[in-house]
């Protein structure tokens, strides 16, 4: 299975992966399943980070990328065609990078992985809790 891991669950898959359910640590773990991040996720890391807020990533974007390759995670570059499908979207979220990962999730095609309920109203593409 092609997985897109949301930003907080790649992060946490690192740093915190008792927060993640075992039924998708289990797909995380899974070495038949190709994992992605998507830039869009590194772009987000960079600015949450660099704003320094209690809420940010325990690590910078650079740092991301390492960790993250070292994981073995493939990197999901962000394409014009997945810019253009954002705009196909229903407006059920606004957050730009969810939104970005849908799009990608959509036109690759890929599972997105996500614990937020807003990205998991989008329908059977997301695998959440």
């Amino acid at each position: 299975m092609r997985l897109l891991l949301d930003t907080h669950v790649a992060i946490w898959a690192l740093v915190s992966p008792e927060l993640i359910p075992t039924r998708i640590a289990d797909l995380i773990a899974d070495e038949n399943n190709e994992l992605y991040v998507s830039a869009a996720s590194i772009w987000e890391i960079g600015i949450k980070f660099a704003l320094g807020k209690a809420s940010a990533p325990p690590f910078s974007a650079r740092d991301a990328i390492a960790y993250f390759t070292e994981a073995g995670f493939l990197s999901l570059p962000v394409t014009a065609a997945h810019a253009a499908a954002v705009e196909e979207l229903p407006p059920l979220h606004a957050d730009p990078f969810d939104r970005i990962l849908l799009a990608q999730a959509i036109t690759e095609p890929l599972r997105l992985i996500s614990h937020d309920a807003k990205v998991a109203a989008y329908g059977p593409m997301v695998l959440s809790w």
